[in-house]
């Protein structure tokens, strides 16, 4: 049992640091290890905003753009991203979220969310963030155990290409995703889906808006 708990923990250590040294494999450890950043428009939300709202053309009209919309992502990846950016210094004049289908779900995508996991410790933002979820003391308290649970997300795979400082095409584009040459489904039935009276991590957005003086724009 003993020798189980210190490979858990050497693993643990081994994953972690990797991690806190990558910046070019996804938006959000892109966002953990850069600091003071300047933006005119940042866009957040689902597919719906990485798919769709190309940062090029508010670039083209003198407008420093970024698109940090995350496909699968929810409400609960949205704030904790800005709250982030506020963390590491962003000076951002506008937010553009993409909030519509998302405004009835108030739960985490626990495959976009894992990604913030392995600054569970290091970040008291995102420490703070999950420390209302069911399985928050699972994930703080036990050695290895996140990068287990999501395996597929933050396991050995991602491990070994983040260690190899292995880029991907996600901050392409100014991370704008375009769905090229694929038949997507738009036409969702929405007929029942009703937008909670309060959403948290909506009002929480809002509030990091006002708080920061940046311009909120819920689409």
């Amino acid at each position: 049992l003993v020798l189980t708990i210190v490979i858990a923990v050497v693993l643990d250590f081994l994953y972690t640091v990797v991690y806190l040294q990558s910046s070019n494999r996804g938006k959000i450890d892109h966002v953990y290890n850069t600091k003071n950043e300047n933006f005119d428009v940042v866009i957040l939300g689902s597919s719906r905003a990485n798919n769709h709202f190309v940062a090029q053309m508010f670039e083209d009209k003198g407008l420093k753009t970024f698109n940090y919309g995350m496909s699968g992502g929810h409400l609960f990846e949205a704030s904790l991203l800005l709250k982030l950016m506020m963390e590491r210094h962003y000076n951002i004049k506008n937010v553009i979220l993409e909030a519509d289908l998302n405004l009835s779900n108030k739960h985490r995508d626990n495959g976009i969310s894992s990604k913030f996991l392995p600054y569970l410790h290091q970040s008291e933002t995102v420490k703070k963030h999950f420390s209302s979820e069911d399985d928050f003391l699972e994930l703080y308290y036990i050695p290895f155990y996140r990068y287990i649970k999501f395996d597929g997300r933050i396991g050995f795979r991602e491990f070994y290409n983040t260690s190899l400082k292995k880029p991907t095409n996600i901050l392409d584009n100014k991370g704008y995703y375009p769905l090229i040459n694929r038949k997507g489904n738009m036409k969702n039935n929405i007929v029942n889906l009703k937008p909670l009276e309060h959403n948290k991590y909506f009002e929480e957005i809002k509030k990091i808006c006002k708080d920061n003086n940046i311009n909120f724009i819920a689409v």
